[in-house]
C-alpha cells in the first residue's frame, strides 16, 4: 500500500487523532499526517467530514472514514474539574474522586492484563490505545494541579502500564512531550479578557 493512499486528518495534540496514528503504526500502515491549524478548519477537512467537521478524519483511497470512540466518563471530566476547582476543600474532594476512580482503573487493568504488560495482553489493543491517548493530558493536569494522579504508591500497574504504553515504538512519536502541551493548553484554555 502506498503511503499516499493513506492519510490522518488532525492535529498533534488531539488525543483523538493519536487513536489513528497509533493503530497505523502498530499495523505498519505508512500514512501521511495532514496537521490542521487549531481554530481553523482546512477544505479538505469540510469537504471529508462535512457533517461534524470535527477531527481526526483517515482517507484511505480519498475515501473518508469519521470516527470518535466513547471515552470513560467517570475518570476524564474528573481530571478537568481538578483544575477548576475553587479552594482546597473542593480540590481535594474532586482528587479524592479522581483516586477513586483511579484505583477502579487500576482493578480493571489488573484483572484485564493478568500480570502482562497491556490491557489485552502481550501487546497494545483496543483499550490501550483508547485509555493512552490521554496520558499527556493527564500529565499536563498532574502538573498544573500538583498533584500526581497515576502514583506508583497507589496505582503501581496503571503506572508501570503508562510507562511502557508511551514508551512504545509506535506511541513514542506521536506522544506529545508533556512541556509542549502544557504551553499548547495555556493558549486554548486562556480566559478571555474582562
Amino acid at each position: 500500500m502506498a503511503s499516499d493512499q493513506v492519510k490522518v486528518i488532525g492535529a498533534w495534540a488531539s488525543p483523538f487523532v493519536m487513536r489513528p496514528r497509533i493503530a497505523l503504526n502498530l499495523k505498519s500502515v505508512p500514512y501521511e499526517f495532514l496537521q490542521e491549524t487549531f481554530g481553523s478548519k482546512s477544505e479538505l477537512l469540510l469537504k471529508s467530514n462535512p457533517v461534524h467537521k470535527k477531527i481526526p478524519v483517515l482517507l484511505h483511497a480519498d475515501k473518508p472514514v469519521c470516527e470518535s470512540n466513547i471515552i470513560v466518563e467517570y475518570w476524564f471530566p474528573s481530571l478537568r474539574s481538578i483544575l477548576k476547582a475553587e479552594g482546597e476543600e473542593e480540590k481535594k474532594a474532586v482528587l479524592a474522586q479522581v483516586e477513586e476512580g483511579t484505583a477502579l482503573l487500576e482493578k480493571a487493568f489488573i484483572d484485564c492484563s493478568k500480570g502482562k504488560p497491556f490491557f489485552n495482553g502481550e501487546h497494545i489493543g483496543y483499550l490501550d490505545i483508547a485509555f493512552g491517548c490521554f496520558l499527556g493530558w493527564l500529565r499536563v493536569t498532574e502538573l498544573a494541579a500538583g498533584h500526581k494522579i497515576l502514583d506508583e504508591a497507589k496505582t503501581p500497574s496503571l503506572s508501570k502500564w503508562a510507562e511502557q504504553f508511551c514508551n512504545d515504538p509506535a506511541v513514542k512519536p506521536v506522544m506529545p512531550e508533556t512541556a509542549t502541551l502544557a504551553e499548547f493548553a495555556k493558549k486554548i484554555f486562556a480566559k478571555p479578557p474582562a
